[in-house]
């Protein structure tokens, strides 16, 4: 069987740089072990796969370990395979995930993703959060991952976490934040538990920093930046019950895979 693949660097719009994920169309769902292997042979932080059923777009994504619930940098990989690539018309796309019905709207060489919000409750590990991370941070927060709260840019890439640590923290993934330069505010995301140490950049994060940072600057439009190695740029807005995370993409890959 051949496997169309498209691997796209997501939130950029320079190769190289951003988060790069694969994207798989499928003609029908393979066995959850083929796609846990398609993934753990792609090793990249995601691996997007799409089936088109009737008038419904399903979309999974895979770390090369896990499945996971949500996924921002693939879904916006796999908006721009859409219309770069597979002669995609409309204006906006919507995707069946298990995270319910996720839509992107097209705007020139931006994708804006409509994603659920996901304000962070105050957590009481911070102990074991500053092991984790080296470094204490001024204020901890938990949704589906923990976020810690930094004072400055500088701190935050400083940071040099212990990895076993981090893995076995009760959450997806750490989130280190702080006011940017540059930006509103910056970020970088650890999940050794996912099979991610660092992640390049991650969309699905900036749905509990969003409102936080929303919150504390007053304000519902954000730039923000992830500051890994490769970084990448997003545009967010506070929606009140959902938020928006806009961004570019580029494309790296062309291909088929044979299973």
């Amino acid at each position: 069987m051949n496997i169309p693949i498209y691997q796209i660097d997501a939130f950029t719009d320079e190769r190289f740089r951003g988060n790069p994920a694969a994207v798989c169309i499928l003609e029908a769902w393979l066995p959850d072990n083929i796609l846990h292997n398609i993934a753990e042979e792609n090793n990249l932080a995601e691996t997007a796969f799409v089936v088109r059923k009737n008038n419904n777009i399903e979309l999974r994504w895979f770390t090369p370990v896990v499945e996971v619930d949500l996924c921002g940098h693939a879904t916006l990989a796999t908006a721009y395979t859409f219309k770069e690539h597979l002669d995609y018309k409309d204006d906006e796309i919507s995707f069946k995930t298990k995270s319910g019905i996720l839509e992107v709207i097209y705007g020139g060489d931006m994708m804006s993703m409509i994603f659920p919000r996901r304000e962070g409750a105050p957590y009481s590990g911070m102990g074991e959060v500053s092991a984790a991370l080296g470094a204490q941070p001024l204020e901890v927060f938990k949704s589906r991952d923990i976020m810690a709260v930094f004072e400055n840019e500088e701190s935050v890439r400083a940071l040099q976490p212990d990895f076993a640590k981090v893995s076995k923290l009760e959450c997806l993934g750490v989130i280190a934040t702080a006011p940017g330069r540059n930006a509103d505010f910056v970020s970088r995301y650890f999940a050794p538990q996912a099979g991610i140490n660092e992640d390049p950049v991650t969309g699905s994060a900036h749905t509990t920093l969003i409102p936080y940072w929303s919150a504390r600057l007053r304000k519902k439009q954000l730039a923000a930046m992830q500051i890994s190695r490769r970084g990448g740029k997003l545009f967010c807005e506070d929606l009140v019950d959902k938020v928006k995370i806009a961004g570019k993409a580029v494309t790296y890959l062309t291909g088929m895979i044979t299973v």
